[in-house]
């Protein structure tokens, strides 16, 4: 009785572990003592699960009740330790699931910043997707908060902070 329960517990483990494993990137779960508030932090997934350098898809979103007003631009910036590279051609905003067209991407790597503007801008309350395909990951892995700033259009010309998306890379 004593080994049947024996196997039980060990398969049971494997059989709830092994989902974990493979959701680990698929979006955030419980993030302790990041730093940034748990109201801060914008869902993600990553559709090749981050492995250090590889080929990846990051898939940014970001809540329709995080979009308060229309956005012009979206701003992505990244720590400096963060040594992958992205591919300006591949990036994509999805509003509600369909490709918006866009009209720039500009990738300034020295300043770290990834600027992406739609030809028309997104409208408020959407759900919205940054996809950014072609990214390869860096050599070693880590942690990086990647930023979402926005510019709404007839604003005050000042980037509006809406959250982190805090990605893992191992």
């Amino acid at each position: 009785m004593r080994r049947l329960l024996s196997a039980l517990a060990v398969t049971s483990f494997l059989v709830t572990g092994l989902p974990a494993l493979t959701w680990a990137q698929s979006l955030p779960g419980l993030t302790l003592f990041s730093g940034i508030k748990g109201e801060n932090q914008l869902p993600f997934r990553l559709d090749f699960g981050g492995q250090a350098n590889a080929w990846d898809r990051y898939i940014l979103r970001i809540p329709a009740q995080k979009m308060k007003l229309a956005v012009g631009q979206f701003a992505i910036t990244y720590p400096d330790y963060y040594k992958g590279t992205f591919d300006p051609k591949e990036i994509e905003v999805r509003v509600k699931g369909k490709a918006v067209k866009l009209s720039e991407v500009k990738w300034d790597k020295e300043g770290k910043l990834i600027n992406i503007f739609p030809e028309e801008p997104v409208p408020a309350g959407s759900k919205v997707e940054l996809v950014l395909s072609n990214v390869q990951n860096p050599s070693f892995g880590g942690v990086y908060y990647f930023n979402c700033q926005v510019l709404s259009p007839g604003d005050v010309p000042l980037l509006r902070y809406i959250g982190s998306w805090i990605i893992s890379i191992t």
